[in-house]
């Protein structure tokens, strides 16, 4: 199946995505047939500070429509923060999508996970993964350390790529949600592998953005 994707929300994110697709592709040697379109992060990011998901849900559907033209049969949002607009992109969408939100709760459940912690941007961390988590208790990070969490992960998507002050942040608080009970902490931002690959943090993980990149891989491989 010919695969879109709405990328650009980061450049990390998107290289993710593509990257994850090609390696799981070439290692069952189905061709991959893929079409990206391009998101302005800065524009994202504007409408979800000022909480139009509407306005971002408009602009989704027209790149979507793009990546119709282009042959692709069914498109991704290759962001978790970018699915804060989902709910209002589904209805008004040229393509059925992949959500990346129910293959988390799936993977969740199918680990019997009883409490997860999470990190990402603000509102993944308020709304608990946009509220999609349908048996596991949700656990984020508090107080000062919330807006810490928020800060670095912000800095750390725009330009892609991470510092050793903003891995420290993210493992800092990682330990502390498995202190307080989490059996997994949720990488509820597209861009965290960059701080997370390759690194021992010291507690179990779910990346998010690859269990996505999975989902996507079975649908476009079918």
């Amino acid at each position: 199946m010919h695969i879109g994707l709405i990328g650009g929300i980061g450049p990390a994110a998107t290289d993710f995505y593509h990257r994850g697709l090609i390696e799981r592709h070439h290692a069952s040697s189905i061709p991959l047939e893929l079409t990206i379109a391009y998101a302005d992060v800065r524009v994202m990011s504007r409408n979800l500070n000022e909480k139009r998901p509407d306005r971002q849900a408009e602009i989704f559907a027209r790149l979507v429509g793009h990546l119709k033209g282009a042959g692709a049969e069914a498109a991704a949002v290759t962001s978790m923060g970018g699915h804060f607009c989902i709910k209002e992109l589904e209805p008004i969408s040229p393509l059925p999508l992949i959500n990346g939100l129910d293959p988390v709760d799936e993977a969740i459940n199918q680990r019997k996970l009883k409490k997860v912690g999470i990190i990402g941007t603000r509102v993944v961390m308020a709304s608990k993964l946009y509220g999609k988590i349908t048996k596991a208790e949700v656990i984020a990070p508090e107080g000062d350390e919330f807006e810490r969490v928020q800060q670095c992960y912000g800095d750390m998507a725009g330009i892609g790529r991470v510092t050793d002050e903003q891995r420290r942040t993210f493992f800092e608080a990682g330990r502390r949600l498995a202190d307080r009970g989490a059996e997994a902490v949720l990488l509820g931002g597209t861009d965290l592998f960059l701080a997370f690959t390759g690194h021992d943090c010291g507690f179990p993980v779910m990346d998010c953005a690859d269990v996505h990149i999975g989902a996507i891989y079975k649908k476009s491989s079918a």
